[in-house]
C-alpha cells in the first residue's frame, strides 16, 4: 500500500533505546485507560480496548502493563477525562502531517502542537485539511520464517486486502474491522511472533523528497512532535524506502 514505510513508523513507535521504548509504554498505558474507562474494562466486550490491546502487544509492552492501566481504569473517578484531539498540517516542503492526542488540557495541548509545527518550519491548517488524503488500515508484520503461501492463504481467506512479501518479512494490509480475525487467523497457523500488529492511517499518495537533508528536516518535526506526552500518533505521507 502506498504511504507506509515498512520500517520507519515500527522503529518510531517501538523504540530503540530502553528510555524511548518506556516513552511508548507510557502512550500505550493511557489509550488503554482511556479505552477501558469509556466502556467496559473486559476486552471481550469492548472492541476499542482489544485494538489498543493488540497495538500495545505488538510494541512489546508487557503483560503487567497492559493490565496495571486497564486495572486503573476500573478505579478511576469520573474526574479524569482525556479529550481525543486530532490536529491537521503540513510540515517542510508540504508533507502532510496528522497529529493524534490524548489531553487533559486543550489548550497546552494546542499550543504545544502549533509551536513544534512553527519552530520547525510547518503550519497547521484546520479539520480536514490533510486527513482526506489518508486511509484507516490495520498493518501486520511478520517474520518471513513461516511459509510464504501459508501465511498468504491464511491472510485472504480471513479477509486480508493485500500481503506483500520482503526480503524478511510478510506485510499484511486488512480493513480495521477485519483486523482482529486476520491476526487471530494467523495465530491459528501457528504464528507466534509479530513485528507489527495495529490499525493505523496510511497515506493514499505520498511525497518524495528531493534530498537526504530535506527527510531529515521533516523527521526532527515527527519526532519533537512525538516528543510531547499529549501526542499518541503522528502520521505523515512522505516517501521513504
Amino acid at each position: 500500500m502506498s504511504g507506509h514505510s515498512k520500517w520507519a513508523t515500527i522503529h518510531r513507535k517501538k523504540g530503540e533505546l530502553d528510555a524511548a521504548r518506556g516513552k511508548v509504554f507510557q502512550k500505550l498505558a493511557k489509550e488503554i485507560y482511556v479505552a477501558a474507562k469509556s466502556g467496559t474494562p473486559d476486552p471481550s466486550s469492548n472492541a476499542a480496548l482489544r485494538m489498543v490491546i493488540e497495538k500495545a502487544r505488538g510494541a512489546n509492552m508487557p503483560k503487567d502493563n497492559i493490565e496495571k492501566a486497564i486495572q486503573k481504569a476500573k478505579g478511576a473517578s469520573e474526574a479524569e477525562n482525556y479529550e481525543s484531539i486530532r490536529y491537521e498540517g503540513y510540515g517542510p516542503y508540504g508533507v502532510a502531517i496528522m497529529v493524534d492526542c490524548l489531553t487533559d488540557n486543550r489548550n497546552r495541548t494546542a499550543g504545544d502542537v502549533r509551536s513544534k509545527f512553527t519552530k520547525r518550519g510547518g503550519n497547521l491548517g484546520t479539520t480536514g485539511s490533510v486527513s482526506y488524503m489518508f486511509e484507516r488500515r490495520g498493518i501486520i508484520s511478520i517474520p518471513s520464517d513461516y511459509d510464504e503461501e501459508q501465511m498468504m492463504m491464511a491472510s485472504l481467506d480471513a479477509g486480508a486486502l493485500d500481503f506483500v512479501t520482503y526480503d524478511d518479512s510478510y506485510e499484511i494490509t486488512t480493513l480495521p474491522e477485519d483486523f482482529i480475525k486476520v491476526k487471530e487467523a494467523l495465530e491459528t497457523e501457528g504464528v507466534k511472533e509479530f513485528l507489527n500488529s495495529e490499525v493505523t492511517f496510511i497515506a493514499n499518495n505520498t511525497v518524495e523528497l528531493e534530498n537526504e537533508e530535506q527527510i531529515e528536516k521533516v523527521h526532527s518535526l515527527i519526532e519533537q512532535l512525538e516528543e510531547l506526552d499529549d501526542v499518541q500518533d503522528v502520521y505523515c505521507n512522505l516517501k521513504e524506502e
